[in-house]
């Protein structure tokens, strides 16, 4: 089905083989990815990338912050298109007025800066960004992992919004040029398999071992032809939890159709790699062979095919009940009880988002449970198309009717359901999704607090066959029906009646409207000569997502208030964390304040003169994390510790670049150790960097250091910081980016 290649390949006649005319150094510059990539980089150094892009995106729980960023450092309007959605808080459920202030503010900054606004409930994010602006060669960035578009030939890369911010006043992303995998795919995915079935079996192959990470995916090969344009879209968004940089596919008719349908057809180019394309690694997909599939909690890699899954079930499910409970030990949880009357039940079904609100998808879902019925029990399925149009034409073709009769409920487009703020299941429930994941609380339940629920992913058309059983988890190949397209017809009208455009259209005189939950920054300080930082937290998970970091769901409303959001930073794996790092925060204001903290200076007196050292000695908390930062590009998971008075992450690894770039944009220094180093401290244990400031400045990589245990030890560890641009090391010593820019504009 999927097979891993770790050595290197050249693509010659469009197949595979180990030998070209071309050397790999010639070969590279054949990729897709390598021409685009250059096209956009400022640098005039193909290995150093400075990158400018030609659009993006934000949705509601990151634009404000973005617009205030790139506000204070001096923007005076938006250099390139930039669309905010409003696909995340637009429930306006939470919190009193606050979302739909977050919605005035995007709307009042869209006319005072030139912006694209889309109010709530028209589309998710990554809808409207391939309706409207992907195109042929072009790159989007987004404030939003998932920002992928690679199947309409954009490179679209998913940062936290200090990327973003940068865009808007006119600098770069930087990065150095990535590796290029071969994505190659044969055959023809067989009568009921969906994308998110291959998507599943890619992220199951590739995650864990860390087959793609930072590296750019370039699909190719003779199995694109045989899939329809939603189909491609629906495997190249789930790229993302494969951990890659990016993603780019071969175009051809089916693409050059997509944007004929959409009215763009100027925005049609055909990309393909060319003779003698060298690929760092290569991983080929037979699509004849991908099975129906589900991926169980709490990753999209713990996947397996539903029959593996049906035929192991008590011992699947007991493993998860186990790891579940040991995560949650204040919860109850029990998943076996779902193995019943010769099936395994399910109490939810959701087809929604980015991935799942697709048109072929709820399409093929409508057509499955056509004259059937989802039942009268305790299952029930909730359709999100995921934009106005899809909604409309899905109306028109008759496909919304048949889910009406079948039982299902259609929604608006909604990004809720794919992150924890809607549909949020019952106790021990068990939820069925076409979204993009399913890690812990990503469906708003709060087993902190005694509550448990879990989410499998699963393709909308194994969806809608568990729906039409009453919830018995069946897959799509087991039903007998017959797929029916329809081709798609786009009305960009219900969009020009409703959005607003005002790329090119600046205002400065338009008022930019504040509610009282949008609130500035608080100041941050400069890096200092020397660095104490105290064990906030150690987090021994092989992997930490972005959402322990900062929980998703109802805390998304409060994203436009710095202080108040830092309250839930990582409430939901580690509690104690804000208490202890507001106390350390606590006494560096004090220090700030020209006091001399006595738990400080005694700390201090252990590696030298502790008054003399309080002069010039920052002091803050510290994360430890074995690998953080998988899943979500928001920005808030670096950004609240900052708030809170935190000054470095130490990890072995970072999950994802676009996480350490947050820490970097925040001023949180991104350390990491030897994978042979033991990191056996604990919370209230310190380190210190002595001469950090002098280090970042001069480059040096590898930072001697000391632990100062509470017990009394002092142990030596070596700290590294690698690879940093000229660029970050400034932002570090300033403190963060918006200290950066502000400087500059001085």
């Amino acid at each position: 089905m999927i097979t891993l290649h770790e050595n290197g390949v050249f693509l010659t006649g469009g197949v595979p083989c180990n030998a070209a005319s071309l050397s790999p150094a010639e070969g590279r510059r054949q990729t897709m990815a390598y021409k685009i990539l250059q096209a956009h980089n400022t640098s005039g150094d193909p290995s150093k990338l400075k990158i400018r892009f030609d659009a993006m995106v934000s949705h509601d729980i990151t634009y404000v912050g973005i617009i205030q960023q790139a506000r204070a450092s001096g923007m005076t309007e938006f250099p390139i298109p930039y669309a905010l959605t409003n696909c995340h808080n637009s429930l306006c459920a939470v919190g009193g007025t606050i979302n739909e202030d977050d919605h005035v503010f995007g709307l009042s900054a869209a006319k005072k800066y030139g912006g694209i606004y889309v109010p709530a409930n028209q589309s998710v994010i990554h809808s409207y960004a391939r309706e409207q602006l992907a195109g042929c060669g072009k790159m989007i960035l987004g404030s939003d992992s998932h920002t992928r578009y690679g199947a309409l030939g954009t490179m679209a890369v998913g940062e936290g919004g200090p990327e973003l911010a940068k865009q808007l006043l006119k600098n770069t992303w930087d990065v150095n040029y990535p590796e290029v995998v071969l994505v190659y795919l044969t055959g023809t995915p067989k009568r009921g398999v969906g994308p998110h079935d291959v998507a599943i079996a890619l992220v199951k192959a590739t995650f864990e071992n860390g087959f793609v990470n930072n590296r750019v995916l370039e699909f190719a090969g003779p199995g694109i032809a045989a899939l329809p344009i939603d189909f491609r879209n629906g495997i190249d968004v789930m790229t993302t939890e494969t951990t890659c940089l990016s993603s780019i596919w071969e175009t051809d008719a089916v693409t050059e159709g997509f944007y004929q349908a959409h009215q763009r057809p100027e925005d049609y180019l055909p990309l393909h790699p060319g003779e003698g394309a060298y690929y760092d690694r290569m991983v080929t997909i037979e699509l004849d062979k991908v099975e129906s599939m589900i991926a169980l909690p709490f990753h999209p890699s713990n996947a397996w095919t539903i029959h593996e899954f049906l035929e192991n079930a008590d011992e699947i499910l007991a493993g998860v009940q186990a790891d579940a409970q040991k995560r949650f030990p204040k919860a109850k949880i029990d998943l076996s009880g779902k193995i019943h009357d010769g099936g395994v039940w399910a109490d939810q079904g959701v087809i929604a988002g980015c991935a799942g609100g697709l048109f072929d998808n709820i399409d093929e879902a409508a057509e499955i449970l056509k004259d059937g019925s989802c039942g009268n029990g305790y299952f029930t399925l909730d359709v999100y198309p995921t934009s106005v149009p899809v909604s409309l034409e899905l109306t028109k073709i008759g496909a919304t009717t048949d889910l009406l009769e079948s039982g299902a409920v259609i929604k608006p487009s909604f990004c809720g359901p794919c992150f924890g703020a809607g549909d949020v299941p019952s106790h021990n429930g068990l939820s069925l999704r076409h979204t993009t994941r399913n890690f812990p609380n990503r469906e708003g339940s709060k087993p902190g607090e005694g509550q448990f629920a879990g989410v499998c992913l699963m393709d909308a058309r194994s969806i809608a066959a568990t729906a039409r059983c009453g919830g018995r988890i069946t897959a799509a190949t087991d039903i007998d029906y017959t797929p029916v397209r329809h081709e798609y017809h786009f009305d960009k009208g219900v969009y020009d009646r409703r959005l607003y455009y005002g790329f090119g259209k600046a205002d400065p005189n338009a008022e930019l409207i504040m509610g009282p939950n949008i609130t500035d920054w608080p100041k941050m300080q400069p890096l200092a000569e020397n660095l104490l930082v105290e064990l906030a937290a150690v987090l021994r998970d092989p992997v930490t997502t972005t959402d322990e970091l900062i929980p998703s769901g109802e805390t998304s409303s409060y994203r436009s208030n710095p202080l108040r959001l830092a309250e839930f930073t990582l409430s939901r794996r580690e509690p104690d964390y804000v208490p202890r790092a507001k106390a350390a925060a606590g006494l560096e204001a004090a220090r700030l304040a020209g006091g001399a903290p006595e738990a400080l200076r005694s700390i201090l007196d252990r590696v030298g003169d502790g008054s003399a050292l309080l002069n010039n000695t920052q002091f803050g908390s510290c994360v430890f994390a074995n690998k953080p930062g998988d899943g979500s590009a928001r920005e808030q998971a670096a950004s609240c510790q900052k708030v809170l008075g935190g000054f470095a992450n130490i990890c072995y690894e970072f999950a994802t670049k676009r996480y350490r770039s947050n820490c970097i944009n925040w001023g949180i220094l991104p350390f990491t150790i030897d994978w042979e180093t033991p990191f056996d401290y604990a919370p209230g244990d310190c380190v210190f960097i002595p001469g950090i400031r002098q280090a970042i400045e001069t480059g040096a990589e590898d930072i001697p250091a000391k632990v100062l245990r509470k017990n009394g030890e002092e142990t030596e560890i070596l700290l590294h910081v690698r690879g940093l641009t000229d660029d970050e090391k400034e932002i570090i010593l300033d403190g963060c980016l918006m200290n950066y820019y502000a400087k500059r504009v001085k």
